[in-house]
């Protein structure tokens, strides 16, 4: 490991009368570091779908593209699970900001260069390429969220971080679409005018990348600061015990993460989740377009209202989590996607020429699946000590990606392409099912008596 990502060392802790206004102060400073700093992972994670109906004009078939689009979900569902093993020992602070950077160099050289777009093979190395820095934002925020905030109050902060997914999702849309007009106004002559959807969007990353470095700080500790199950008299157990020391990667994965039958559910859930998550949502500017007569901007309206939609629905899904259902997950779980299956039928059986409910259709499909998405990676950061949070949180990353979304960008386009969409639709509606019957196994389990045993 880099010298540079070395986890932060403790300092002489601060004076007694300093502790408490220098914690309130600190953990709102780092929770705005991690929210925006993660929120711009995604103004440059997804651009590709959007650039795909251009690129079907430059003679690529979906099938192709799909094939290419997955490779981001392969990369990352890797590199999710591997750099949660090198996060939970690194400084969460270097960790986020060297990935949203090297993320944004990546779209940048696919935007100005013409030859990184220029081939399935090339986009497909591309994407890999930017699949796995990306990689690195969720698991050093997952070590800010345990170290900062105590497990009582976790569900509630979680959810509300969760909400970066859809601020960077929903803003990546408008964004890309300046781009392209900019690109095609200004350097028509030299570009076909789509480089201008990950253009824009990285230039806005490397900006919020120094910003979130300057916010965010890596433990409590290493600022002068107590731990903060001492800070706010919030432990786990009644032991008072707290795993304040480094592990190592063999303890984090044999002794704490894959000997975790309830992190396995979890995962394999997680396979389900994320096929409906990007199957609807990769693939809707591209159904919209051929099936219900949507033009490039009402699709990225309809993409835009489906990322934000998810804002208040992550909300509710925490809420109902901590206060209906008593810190137990799952039953929020099945609510959630049992709206889900409602919507995406609507969303499927809805014909052309009714737009309002198309999108009425979009929105409650992602005011519902983010719940989902937030409970799964809030279970991770749950069911283990915090020392192994990222670790957890990358094997459900990994169950997630490698088998939800690479089947919903390679599977569903092939699927789509020698069968129908109506094919593809089927299999959404199976995986609404299954996640749901998942989410219901862990119906009685709370994350903290997991933790305690």
């Amino acid at each position: 490991m880099f010298k540079l990502f070395k986890p932060a060392p403790p300092i002489e802790r601060l004076p007694e009368n300093k502790i408490d206004s220098e914690y309130k102060r600190l953990r709102f400073q780092v929770f705005m570091g991690i929210f925006i700093g993660y929120a711009a992972y995604y103004l440059i994670r997804k651009n590709f779908s959007l650039a795909i109906p251009y690129l079907t004009e430059q003679g690529f078939s979906k099938g192709e593209l799909g094939l290419a689009l997955s490779a981001i979900s392969i990369a990352y569902g890797i590199s999710k699970f591997v750099m949660g093993t090198v996060s939970d020992r690194s400084n969460a602070r270097y960790f986020l900001a060297a990935g949203l950077l090297l993320s944004a160099i990546i779209n940048l050289a696919m935007g100005f260069i013409p030859f990184f777009t220029s081939s399935i093979a090339i986009m497909f190395v591309m994407l890999f390429l930017n699949g796995w820095v990306q990689g690195m934002g969720w698991p050093p925020s997952g070590r800010t969220l345990v170290h900062w905030f105590s497990v009582s109050e976790r569900g509630g902060k979680t959810a509300v971080w969760n909400v970066a997914h859809n601020v960077g999702g929903g803003l990546m849309a408008p964004l890309a679409i300046m781009g392209v007009s900019i690109v095609s106004t200004y350097f028509g002559a030299t570009y076909i005018g789509f480089e201008g959807i990950f253009i824009l969007p990285a230039l806005v990353a490397v900006l919020v990348a120094v910003v979130a470095f300057l916010l965010m700080r890596d433990t409590p500790q290493s600022v002068g600061l107590p731990p903060i199950e001492e800070y706010r008299n919030d432990y786990p157990s009644k032991s008072k015990k707290m795993f304040e020391t480094e592990l190592t990667t063999k303890e984090i994965l044999f002794k704490y993460v894959l000997n975790n039958k309830w992190v396995w559910a979890i995962a394999i859930a997680n396979v389900f989740v994320y096929f409906v998550r990007y199957g609807v949502l990769d693939w809707a500017p591209t159904y919209l377009s051929e099936e219900k007569g949507f033009n490039m901007e009402e699709s990225s309206l309809a993409y835009f209202l489906y990322e934000w939609a998810g804002i208040p629905g992550t909300l509710l899904c925490g809420y109902i989590s901590d206060k209906v259902f008593k810190g137990r997950r799952g039953p929020a779980g099945v609510v959630f996607m049992a709206g889900v299956l409602v919507a995406v039928v609507v969303y499927w059986l809805n014909p052309a020429g009714n737009p309002m409910i198309d999108n009425l259709a979009l929105i409650a499909i992602g005011f519902l699946i983010y719940g989902p998405v937030m409970l799964i990676g809030l279970q991770a950061l749950d069911f283990v000590p915090k020392k192994a949070a990222g670790t957890a949180a990358g094997l459900t990353g990994l169950f997630g990606y490698l088998g939800g979304a690479v089947m919903a960008n390679a599977l569903l386009g092939y699927i789509v392409q020698y069968a129908s969409w109506d094919a593809g639709f089927i299999l959404l509606i199976g995986s609404c099912v299954l996640a749901t019957i998942l989410f219901a196994i862990t119906w009685n389990v709370r994350g903290q008596e997991v933790v305690k045993h």
